[in-house]
């Protein structure tokens, strides 16, 4: 029964968490979009400074919130892998220093297994095997769940990520950043039906599709062509119709990838995890699907769907349960399959 400090900065959030195994005792979240908002997108040096300014505040409001005090914490634990490298370093930098400084042993954790984490945050019940759905801003994977630090990727995207492709289509249509929300927002007042978009599908050499991998640079090109022949046309742009047309069309790609994957694979559960998993288009339609189909299909809260500490210290909490620490050497790294997830471990107990 593990007690976790989690730090949490890979990108534009200054996230923590103090997390007892499966329950989430304080989470606190410092969000930068107002900075990034100006810019378009996250502009790293300006993300590694305001999280060397949030961080200490951070903790000392989630210690406030949970009503603990370090005797009581069992292990420190920051994301250090993938992410912006300035944003890592801040975190567990952080983290280290805590190890040292109240000896407490450090955990090093994947950012996406951390996203896998978040769906145990809504059923503690959650036992390996399940499939996840990872969709973020920088992700789109389906991930055979075996184990703690057992995963198996079996599709992903070729290009733009699920939530990459909704910041660049609200680019194209004049939308504030981040997209996701704002074209959630906005696609329930459009009609989805009004304008055809294409999935994307991966051809394979042998012929036929690649029935789990995922392609959103088709659709995002699609929606730009259909954009200009609009404005070349005059008139006001349909923004509700395009907006809804292009959410139902990722939702219906990344519905219909996941049932199959499940079906094949014999999987009861999808768990979804990431910032698209909040999108209320992804929800009704793979619900429906994973009902139809005898799935069971589990988001996590919504607040746990963005990055958030609270997913860091739940798995933190497992790998430190299982033995499973990290050497103060670690450093962080931009990228970093889940393949090679448990080189950050210096033991096994």
């Amino acid at each position: 029964m593990a007690t976790v400090l989690a730090i949490e900065t890979s990108c534009d959030e200054t996230a923590v968490a103090i997390v007892k195994n499966r329950e989430v005792i304080s989470s606190i979240i410092t969000s930068q979009i107002a900075t990034h908002r100006q810019y378009g997108g996250v502009v790293p040096e300006v993300a590694s400074r305001l999280h060397v300014e949030s961080i200490n505040p951070a903790i000392a409001q989630a210690f406030a919130e949970a009503g603990l005090n370090w005797t009581e914490i069992d292990g420190i634990a920051a994301t250090c892998a993938p992410g912006l490298v300035g944003s890592l370093m801040v975190g567990v930098t952080t983290a280290k220093t805590l190890a040292i400084l109240h000896q407490k042993p450090f955990i090093g954790i994947h950012h996406l297994e951390g996203h896998i984490y978040a769906s145990y945050l809504s059923d503690t019940s959650l036992q390996p095997p399940f499939l996840c759905l990872l969709v973020s801003g920088g992700h789109t994977s389906l991930i055979h769940v075996k184990d703690c630090g057992v995963y198996e990727t079996l599709g992903q995207t070729r290009d733009d990520a699920a939530g990459e492709a909704f910041d660049k289509v609200a680019r194209l249509l004049g939308l504030a950043y981040p997209g996701g929300p704002v074209i959630d927002n906005l696609a329930k007042l459009g009609n989805p039906a009004t304008y055809p978009l294409p999935e994307g599908n991966i051809s394979l050499p042998a012929g036929g599709y690649h029935p789990y991998d995922s392609s959103f640079s088709g659709l995002k090109t699609a929606v730009l062509r259909l954009v200009k022949k609009l404005q070349s046309e005059g008139g006001e742009m349909p923004v509700n119709d395009i907006a809804a047309s292009f959410q139902q069309t990722v939702a219906k790609s990344l519905t219909r990838r996941a049932i199959k994957c499940a079906l094949d694979c014999q999987l009861k559960t999808i768990a979804v995890g990431g910032g698209v998993a909040a999108n209320s288009g992804l929800r009704q339609h793979l619900q429906q699907a994973a009902e139809q189909n005898n799935l069971k299909v589990i988001f996590p809260p919504m607040k746990f769907c963005t990055d958030n500490a609270a997913m860091i210290g739940c798995a933190a909490a497992e790998h430190l349960n299982r033995g499973h620490t990290s050497p103060l050497t670690l450093g962080v790294q931009s990228r970093l399959s889940l393949s090679h997830l448990m080189q950050l471990y210096s033991k096994t107990a």
